[in-house]
């Protein structure tokens, strides 16, 4: 199937949004959004694929803190889960917006399909190897990151540009109620069958991201230039990013974020066992992560609904202090029962911050440059993440409490809530 040059509404989707306008949506809702035929493909596909990711993603810190009680080794193989994105990213979104998008990603879901496969395989063993889980889940890592950019690329041009809100709203809910289903699905398979059988499902959800891609038309290629040596070519991101503030501020804002204050989530195995007496292998955990993934899919979809016609700067910016409050409560939390209640609100919040700056962002990219600038999104959001872990991995197992790790990311998020004030930039 040839993509189209641009994407351009068919005679079906036209009438479906008249249709639809009749009925009351709003432009720059998620209702919005999800009448756009070609997004609902490849959404739909992608949020397939992402809950057997969660499935593997949060069922692999259990796994790898059972085969070990090692947190610093749990750290380990959660940044090279992620850490790759914080250097191969950007080599991935200069691929992004120089070849056929469509064609790159489809084989690059089929090469994790693989990966996935094998990493099953290994954990299927009496005495599963520490390093061979380790060198699996990287090269895991590594085809992720570089194709995480194209696939961030594609969505928001897959709706005009008035429901871009709305396509955004829905990538960020698609990632979080895929936290929700993810373990839901996951926990109950790993407590009865084991962890080879959740990496084996993961693997075969990524023919349904596939699918989407295959099925959905689309501006494949884009019309970027870019002249100078590789090197060039691959720091241009980092140009933009320097020459605009309103990128350059949202990127900062993103990147402490997720060095300092989000190192929980990677740490959630120790909190779970060592704050509130809940065991890693146990439904309970699973429901304490799919609470918070729950709260993060509530918060971004609130951006796409009720807060769709809202300034997203203001939205940014309040959230951030409310969030700084609830990490403070949930490091101190020790009973069972109100971490559950306080978890939820914390992925809430969370999650109105990373959307609202989010549709900032994708609102004020041109096409030609939104894999680079994409790249350094998902360098700041993913690929800081797993630093912050391993750091604070080492610093639980040797030097402090998980509290202070925790309660000093809460210092880190109010001062953020601070310096993000994104209308001085320009931003609605």
């Amino acid at each position: 199937m040839s993509p189209s040059d641009d994407h351009q509404p068919k005679s079906d989707e036209a009438t479906n949004a008249i249709i639809d306008a009749d009925r009351g949506y709003r432009s720059g809702t998620a209702q919005a959004a999800l009448r756009n035929r070609d997004f609902r493909f490849v959404w739909g596909g992608t949020f397939a694929s992402n809950i057997g990711t969660w499935m593997q993603n949060v069922l692999l810190g259990a796994f790898t803190y059972r085969l070990t009680h090692d947190v610093g080794y749990v750290g380990l193989v959660y940044f090279a889960q992620l850490g790759p994105l914080l250097f191969l990213a950007p080599v991935g979104g200069l691929i992004a917006d120089v070849v056929d998008r469509r064609r790159y990603l489809v084989v690059m879901q089929m090469i994790q399909l693989i990966l996935s496969l094998g990493l099953a395989g290994i954990a299927a063993a009496d005495k599963p190897n520490e390093t061979a889980v380790f060198l699996c889940v990287l090269a895991i890592g590594i085809a992720n990151a570089l194709s995480a950019p194209a696939l961030g690329a594609i969505l928001p041009t897959l709706v005009p540009r008035e429901d871009l809100p709305g396509a955004v709203s829905l990538q960020s809910v698609q990632m979080n109620l895929s936290r929700v289903i993810g373990p839901a699905i996951g926990a109950p398979l790993y407590a009865v069958f084991g962890a080879a059988m959740v990496f084996a499902i993961n693997a075969l959800t990524y023919l349904f991201a596939v699918a989407g891609l295959l099925i959905a038309h689309y501006n494949a290629r884009p019309s970027s230039h870019l002249s100078g040596g590789p090197l060039k070519k691959v720091m241009s991101g980092f140009s933009i990013a320097k020459s605009d503030p309103l990128i350059r501020r949202i990127l900062i804002t993103m990147t402490v974020l997720s060095l300092f204050s989000l190192t929980f989530i990677g740490l959630m195995p120790e909190i779970a066992q060592s704050d509130l007496g809940i065991p890693p292998k146990s439904i309970y955990y699973g429901f304490l992560y799919a609470l918070f993934g729950l709260g993060a899919a509530l918060g971004a979809i609130t951006v796409g609904t009720f807060l769709a016609h809202h300034s997203k700067a203001l939205v940014a910016r309040h959230a951030l202090v409310i969030f700084s409050v609830l990490l403070a409560w949930f490091a101190l939390i020790r009973n069972q029962y109100l971490a559950y209640a306080v978890v939820f609100l914390l992925g809430f919040a969370y999650f109105l911050v990373i959307t609202s700056l989010s549709t900032v962002l994708q609102d004020h990219l041109d096409d030609a440059n939104r894999g680079r600038v994409t790249a350094l999104w998902i360098m700041s959001f993913g690929g800081t993440v797993p630093v912050g872990v391993l750091l604070a991995g080492y610093l639980v197992e040797n030097l402090i409490t998980i509290t202070a790790v925790v309660l000093f990311g809460a210092a880190v998020a109010i001062a953020l809530g601070a310096y993000c004030d994104l209308r001085r930039d320009g931003a609605q």
